[in-house]
């Protein structure tokens, strides 16, 4: 296959040659392309990050935190998954997720699973509007002969315990009237003047005007929340995520005006 036309003056391609330059150049362009790819799939830029998340502790600083990873890492591909926290252990192990915004592990996985405390969120009351505690800060003893909803223990074990033992640490226990399997539920009833209820504080910037969220004075009491995933599983996209998470930690307590 003759390549060249050569001359005493000048060399120049033939119809093959011309052909053969433009496919070796396709073949350099897609070697390079192949080259940038894989140094940034290395570099955790490029590949898919499953995050399962637990919207009573994720709420307020969650939907910053995707748009700004979406914007730094625009080649990874993000899926969301609201989860319960005692599903995401077992999610986090059989890689359906890759990183979880859970309540602290608990035994076995907290052997098995690594994790990483973000933050801890203050517990607040939060009453109707119009209820004569609401507006300010209140001892929980002041609310022993109220009517409580609550989230069924089965969805949120952690945070039920957590009611029930700040109460016993004020004197009484709670007069639990309604349970709901739903955070929205729960806001709905005590706007409905059904009760009142305890929540972290993340959530007092939910989308509910009658209502009235307030700091608990004695005791004071709070709940964390982490990031967790598996050690066996951790690839550069989670190193990126996860470094990602630990520079925004100002921003997250910022969020939730956590001083």
């Amino acid at each position: 296959m003759k390549l060249l036309n050569r001359t005493q003056s000048q060399v120049t391609l033939t119809s093959a040659g011309e052909r053969f330059l433009e496919e070796s150049r396709k073949v350099v362009a897609a070697a390079d392309r192949a080259v940038d790819i894989a140094q940034r799939t290395a570099r955790g830029e490029i590949g898919s990050l499953t995050i399962g998340f637990l919207i009573w502790g994720t709420g307020a600083f969650f939907p910053g935190i995707i748009r700004g990873f979406r914007q730094l890492y625009p080649g990874v591909q993000l899926s969301l998954m609201e989860m319960l926290s005692r599903a995401q252990p077992e999610a986090l192990l059989n890689g359906s997720i890759d990183i979880g915004f859970m309540r602290p592990l608990e035994p076995p996985y907290d052997a098995q699973l690594r994790s990483e405390l973000l933050y801890t969120d203050l517990v607040v009351a939060v009453l109707p509007a119009d209820h004569r505690l609401a507006g300010g800060p209140l001892r929980l003893y002041d609310l022993a002969d109220e009517r409580f909803v609550v989230c069924d223990r089965d969805i949120a074990p952690t945070f039920f315990d957590k009611i029930t033992s700040l109460c016993a640490q004020a004197g009484f226990s709670p007069k639990i009237a309604q349970t709901s399997n739903l955070v929205s539920s729960v806001l709905t009833l005590v706007e409905a003047g059904e009760g009142v209820t305890l929540l972290p504080s993340g959530l007092q910037h939910s989308r509910f005007s009658d209502l009235s969220f307030c700091p608990l004075i004695d005791p004071r009491g709070g709940i964390d929340l982490v990031m967790a995933w598996s050690p066996q599983r951790e690839g550069e996209i989670q190193k990126s995520f996860l470094d990602f998470m630990r520079s925004k930690k100002k921003f997250i307590r910022s969020s939730l005006k956590i001083g």
